[in-house]
This record gives C-alpha cells, structure tokens and sequence, in this order.
C-alpha cells in the first residue's frame, strides 16, 4: 500500500508544486507579510494535506507551550526531510529560514523564499555564508520575527550524527536572541533524498527555551544534547 501511496504522493507533490508556483506568481504584489501568509495557506497547507490523506502521515505536536509567543527568536532544528521546512512555517508564526542562495535561483519556485524575506546563504566560502547569515538575521531580528536556523546545515538520516555547524554559535553569540530546539523524527517517513515514503506519525517536539546570554560553548552542548537525545527518543516510540 505504501508504493501505491508514494506514487500517486509524489505526483501530487511535483505536480501541485508546479501549479502553485505558477498560480501564486501575483503575490509579487503583495507586502512581504501578506505574501508570506498566502504562501503558507495555500502551498504549504496544500502539501499538509496531500501528506496526510494521500500518504496517511499524522502530524503530533509536543511542548506548544514552550514556543515564544511573540517577538523574535531562533528556531533550531533537526533537519531529516523536506517535510520540516515546508510545515514549520505553518506552525510557527512568520519564520525566516535559512536556506542556500541556490534555491532562490529555482524557475518559478524560487520567487518564494525570496517574497516571504527568507535569509538566502552566499556559501561561496565559509566567511561569506557567516556573513550572510548575520546580515540576515539582523534584518529579521528587527522584523521581531522568528528565525528558523538547522544546526547541522544538511538533513541526515535517523540516528545519524552529524556535527553542528559554526553558523548556529555565530547567531547565538551575536545577534543575542533566545533558542527554542527542535527534536523529530521525521526522517522514518520521509527520508533524505528518498522516493518512498512510509505512513505514520510524525512528531515536531519544542524542547524548553535555551535563554540568551548564556556561555556560547554551555549553550551550544544544551542545544545538540536535547535535539539529539530527544531526536533519539523519538526513533524509539
């Protein structure tokens, strides 16, 4: 049942993909907020339902309450599918993810990320990505929006370790703004790079806050012992 699942899944999600990316083009018009709002309705609420009716994956949600529930913050995640980036920002409210400089260049598509005020990475060396991601989150931070930030910089497969990267000590340490972790498991259904899918639930769990103004070296050990040993938890349910 999965095959059949994942085929008529997979078509639905290029496919709805394409039309979305076509039919939304007069969001240009719009102010970034309202773009941002639209996209999320209709685009990532699309691919919400097409996962969970056509591939019968449930989506749980745990420790809502520790979400902020105003002003900016950084959202660190686990990074195991495309299914966290394209539902996160349903979730949370008005997020800007990090994301390569490459996926803004897409035909179509990559009007998005561009629109919605996402921080597009110049990762042509280590030093200009830090810069990137800086200038971006300067930005956002004033926008008071959250930003949503993968520490690992690439999506693993489940129980893979991975180590993080410099890009998540560098936000923590300069732009001073609170971390709220993310552990999931969504990689058990919707792997990396893979055509089938599973059925299941999948679970996006908030872990508590890590505040601002801690010792970067302190805060950086909280954060990647919680999203992985919470992570790790989750592969075992």
């Amino acid at each position: 049942m999965n095959y059949i699942r994942t085929i008529l899944f997979n078509i639905a999600f290029f496919g709805g993909s394409l039309f979305w990316s076509i039919a939304l083009q007069w969001i240009r018009l719009l102010p970034r907020a309202k773009a941002a709002r639209t996209v999320e309705k209709y685009y990532f609420g699309y691919i919400l339902l097409i996962t969970k009716y056509i591939m019968n994956i449930k989506l749980e949600l745990r420790g809502l309450e520790n979400i902020p529930k105003s002003g900016s913050y950084i959202l660190a995640s686990k990074h195991q599918s495309a299914y966290e980036t394209l539902i996160l920002p349903i979730i949370i409210k008005d997020p800007a993810i990090i994301l390569k400089q490459e996926l803004t260049k897409i035909p179509l598509w990559g009007m998005y990320p561009v629109k919605m005020g996402m921080i597009a990475i110049d990762r042509g060396s280590a030093s200009q990505a830090l810069r990137s991601i800086i200038r971006g989150a300067k930005r956002v931070k004033a926008e008071e929006r959250p930003i949503l930030i993968f520490p690992q910089g690439t999506r693993t497969k489940p129980g893979e370790k991975a180590p993080y990267k410099i890009g998540i000590n560098k936000l923590y340490k300069d732009i001073d703004l609170p971390i709220l972790p993310v552990a999931l498991n969504t990689g058990v259904f919707w792997g990396k790079n893979s055509f089938w899918k599973k059925s299941g639930t999948i679970v996006f769990e908030f872990l508590p806050i890590i505040p601002a103004g801690m010792n970067v070296k302190e805060a950086m050990q909280e954060l990647e012992t919680k999203i992985e040993t919470n992570s790790d938890k989750l592969l075992e349910e």
